[in-house]
């Protein structure tokens, strides 16, 4: 086929592209975290992810050859990185949402049972027009390391930020406009963030 600037123009980023810019990311006030500090973390998380899925796969043997079989699915850890402000409400959150999980210096957990981790997160891409194009739903997340703060006099004119690095049980992506989640296998968690169904 020869290049055509016209064909690809009309049979190729014909919305314009995606921007990795646009976008919010949300987290369910589910365990009694700070909500002032939950609306805060909306605002000052600058950066986000959506990470990989991965099925893994399983050789077996047969006879000196191999083939290849859909083995689990496993899914990367997720992280962000969120400014500080100098009320430290949003990193005090999540200091103290580790804290919950495994004191710093009693070694005990304070949380009963596993409502550490009963919350969602939700990542939502817009369009350049400002409405959802897509949104991704983390279920079950709590966080595994919440990242050093640099200090340095040589760094000026910047805000300081922090990367929050999450564990979780699967994402689904949300189907903008439905009535479900897509591939879930139960109804989940769509009563918390209704504005999307």
């Amino acid at each position: 086929m020869a290049f055509s600037i016209n064909e690809f123009k009309s049979r190729g980023l014909t919305k314009g592209g995606v921007r990795p810019s646009l976008f919010q990311v949300q987290i369910n006030p589910n365990i009694g975290e700070d909500a002032v500090a939950l609306d805060k973390f909306t605002f000052t998380c600058r950066a986000s992810e959506v990470p990989a899925a991965t099925i893994e796969s399983v050789n077996v043997p047969y006879f000196g050859r191999q083939i290849k079989l859909a083995g689990d699915r496993t899914f990367a850890d997720w992280s962000v990185t969120v400014m500080n402000d100098e009320d430290y409400v949003v990193r005090n959150m999540f200091e103290d949402w580790s804290n919950k999980i495994n004191q710093l210096v009693g070694n005990v957990k304070i949380l009963p049972g596993n409502s550490y981790k009963f919350t969602d997160a939700l990542v939502t891409q817009f369009s350049k027009d400002g409405g959802v194009i897509r949104a991704y739903n983390f279920v079950g997340i709590f966080p595994v390391q919440v990242s050093n703060m640099a200090l340095d006099w040589d760094n000026t004119n910047a805000i300081q930020t922090f990367d929050v690095t999450f564990a979780y049980d699967y994402w689904v992506p949300i189907q903008v406009g439905a009535t479900t989640f897509i591939d879930t296998g139960e109804p989940g968690s769509q009563a918390f963030f209704p504005q999307f169904l």
